[in-house]
């Protein structure tokens, strides 16, 4: 959708970008192209989008063969987007995608993700779409510095290992305020996760890791005790060569997953 398509649309449907959404709507056609080749969607391919708003992706994507589901938790937009004889072939779920249970596996997943709940959509998105091999996501681009953090820096956290331990992270281009209406107030890019492991990410994994991580200061140990069998977890310390008195932000994303499941066996 060109940028006097979206004012028009948004005028006609009465829309009001809603600020508790983040609603900032794509507009740039050569911006929507992009995105969609990074998703690599083939005939046949399933997809699942977070977040369509408007449409802005979800028209092209729906022209090009695919079994295509957009989850969105505004109403008024769901509705919209289901009653339009162009999208009958997508499935329309009007929903927060927080609460959503996939009732089937996707390949793609793709999402102008609101930026106040990236770091929760993009685990769940991990944890529930475990099929999925290719992730292509719009965030605020100072969120990047969370979601690809090195070991033993102040962002490295639960994102950044999840992510790490998904697949191979790559920022593809920055995307203009004025592609957007309204313009966002921070700058924007476009980054993509791309699955290239046989990984087992599964709930039990992402708790283990967010209770690790949840005191920063507090050694590992501790943090996991409460939880866990502390002489499991120093049995399998030593085992790892993993010091007792470590933290987590001093592990490396495999490391991080290689305790969790020793832990559990």
């Amino acid at each position: 959708m060109t940028r006097e398509e979206t004012v028009r649309f948004i005028s006609e449907h009465e829309i009001l970008p809603a600020s508790k959404f983040g609603q900032n709507f794509l507009c740039d056609e050569k911006i929507i192209s992009d995105i969609i080749s990074l998703c690599g969607i083939e005939k046949g391919s399933r997809v699942i989008e977070i977040g369509p708003g408007i449409g802005a992706l979800t028209r092209v994507i729906a022209d090009m063969d695919c079994d295509l589901t957009a989850v969105e938790i505004d109403r008024k937009l769901a509705d919209i987007l289901a009653s339009d004889k162009k999208l009958k072939c997508v499935e329309i779920v009007s929903q927060d995608f927080l609460k959503y249970e996939p009732d089937r596996p996707y390949d793609i997943a793709v999402s102008n993700i609101p930026y106040y709940v990236m770091t929760p959509i993009i685990l769940r998105l991990i944890i529930c779409c475990p099929s999925c091999n290719k992730m292509v996501f719009m965030v605020e681009e100072e969120a990047i510095r969370r979601i690809n953090a090195p070991v033993g820096t102040k962002q490295y956290g639960p994102l950044s290992v999840m992510c790490s331990l998904y697949g191979t992270f790559r920022k593809e281009f920055t995307v203009p305020r004025d592609s957007f209406i309204p313009a966002p107030h921070t700058s924007s890019a476009v980054i993509t996760l791309t699955r290239d492991n046989d990984t087992v990410l599964t709930p039990g994994l992402l708790e283990f890791i967010e209770l690790a991580f949840r005191e920063r200061r507090k050694k590992m140990i501790n943090s996991l005790s409460g939880r866990y069998d502390k002489e499991r977890l120093l049995k399998v310390f030593e085992e790892l060569n993993v010091p007792s008195e470590a933290r987590a932000e001093s592990l490396s994303p495999k490391l991080l997953y290689d305790v969790f499941f020793a832990v559990m066996q």
